[in-house]
């Protein structure tokens, strides 16, 4: 199951996220969200549990959350939208 995780600290690592969700099953993956130019977090990110329950559950009770003085919004992350591809000069 690929969760999306908003509003996230933008001092949030990988490994926090990933320890944030562990407590619920087991993670697959997560992943901040970068910028390209600049390297720093955007703010949310995604993580792959195995078990789409425990995902579930972890949806259901961090959503809303405070951490780090921010509120977190969680959910069940939507497929990626087909962009058109813009040509690089």
């Amino acid at each position: 199951m690929n969760i999306y995780v908003g509003n996230v600290s933008y001092d949030l690592t990988e490994k926090g996220l990933e320890e944030l969700f562990a407590e619920f099953g087991a993670v697959s993956a997560a992943r901040i969200i970068t910028d390209r130019m600049t390297g720093r977090s955007k703010g949310f990110g995604f993580v792959e549990m195995e078990n789409k329950e425990e995902g579930e559950e972890a949806i259901k009770k961090l959503d809303g959350k405070e951490m780090n003085g921010r509120q977190l919004k969680v959910n069940e992350a939507r497929p990626r939208e087909e962009r058109p591809r813009r040509d690089r000069y």
